[in-house]
């Protein structure tokens, strides 16, 4: 993409003309359209009234074409994918869908998200099952026997990120959904920071159940996500929050039964009006190349950044190699990660403190501008000089 084409591309997205923004992993940005998809929807919805009959049908044709978007996002059918609010929905629902018995096993590693970590413990204080845990941190140069290292006769699923959040590591999840698959393990994959920004196919990678939110890397809305549920997998899965959006009811308003597909997993209602939000991005994202050559364009601009911070005293990035993927996170030899994070967003430049490993974290999207990255490391280097190492 040619440099000015992009510079356009980029002021497009209100949040980014007045900052330097390297926070995707948290939150990506609105597209000027995403912004006025959400506001029209509002507008409609109010003109015709909130309750209106004429709306339902509007309702739902929205509802399904963001379905459909989504599945060809990941490369699968509509029928396999239930919306949801966030990630750690998507997680809930396949974590306390299962029938577990009170030893059983299931198996996360140390770098998951801590909304997905405490469903976990909460389902040993209840349940009685055994949470195990893969170590992926420190540096781990081969998940995969790691993995099969910590498995157990009792363990039923392992749970884990495709793309882990702090080092920014994209997991072989081809290869590990086999090795559990032969031992009879289904795996859950937290697709929070892969979704928008890795060319995916679920069914390929043959994964049971891959939540995932739409505000992130796909840069929709807050407050609207997805879980995908592989096809064979819809009947054993047993809803947790019910409510009409996920059954059939008879004429007399008594429910008749589950729905066939991933929307038995929805509940009631939503904020519809940022349906039509998550939609238009996923739209905007397409007009600007395929999944594949946006990812690429990350990973240039990640490898160039993570270049940059080579050899700079007092730092260390946390992955030792180019990480595949918008994150480069890093520890600073002074310990000071907050401090730095407040006062870089004081000179209007955005990253992220991370807990664990102690770090900080700059992310990089496709229409990223090179003289970003370049600002950040600047202001880095000063900051640095101003705050050395503690003896």
């Amino acid at each position: 993409m040619h440099l000015e084409t992009l510079r356009a591309y980029h002021d497009t997205y209100p949040a980014l003309l007045n900052k330097t923004y390297l926070n995707y992993g948290g939150q990506g940005p609105l597209h000027q359209d995403t912004w006025q998809a959400i506001l029209q929807s509002d507008r409609h919805i109010q003109a015709e009234g909130p309750f209106a009959n004429r709306v339902f049908p509007w309702l739902s044709q929205q509802l399904q074409t963001l379905r459909q978007e989504l599945a060809q996002l990941l490369g699968t059918t509509a029928d396999t994918i239930a919306l949801t609010d966030s990630v750690t929905t998507g997680c809930n629902i396949v974590l306390w869908g299962i029938n577990w018995q009170a030893g059983d096993r299931l198996l996360i590693s140390n770098c998951e998200h801590p909304g997905v970590v405490a469903i976990t413990e909460q389902l040993a204080r209840r349940l009685g099952v055994v949470v195990d845990r893969v170590a992926f941190w420190p540096w781990c140069d081969d998940e995969v026997a790691a993995i099969e290292a910590q498995l157990h006769p009792r363990t039923r699923l392992v749970v884990l990120s495709h793309l882990l959040w702090n080092s920014g590591k994209l997991l072989p999840l081809d290869k590990i959904v086999d090795l559990c698959h032969r031992r009879g393990i289904q795996v859950l994959a937290d697709g929070a920071q892969s979704v928008g920004m890795v060319p995916l196919n679920l069914p390929a990678l043959g994964v049971d159940y891959y939540a995932f939110t739409g505000h992130k890397w796909c840069c929709g809305p807050a407050g609207l996500g997805g879980l995908y549920i592989r096809r064979d997998r819809l009947a054993t899965l047993e809803p947790t929050f019910i409510g009409w959006r996920g059954i059939h009811q008879t004429r007399e308003a008594q429910p008749a039964g589950w729905k066939e597909d991933a929307s038995r997993f929805e509940v009631a209602t939503t904020a519809f009006s940022l349906v039509p939000g998550l939609t238009t991005a996923l739209q905007v994202h397409d007009q600007w190349g395929t999944a594949q050559a946006r990812y690429e364009r990350i990973c240039e601009l990640s490898h160039y950044l993570w270049q940059q911070l080579q050899g700079i005293a007092g730092l260390t990035c946390l992955s030792p190699v180019p990480p595949p993927s918008g994150l480069v996170a890093f520890q600073l030899a002074n310990g000071q990660h907050r401090q730095l994070v407040q006062d870089l967003e004081a000179e209007h430049i955005l990253v992220r403190e991370l807990l664990y490993p102690a770090s900080v974290r700059a992310c990089v999207h496709y229409f990223t501008l090179p003289q970003e990255c370049d600002r950040f490391v600047a202001a880095l280097k000063q900051w640095l000089q101003n705050h050395p190492e503690e003896a």
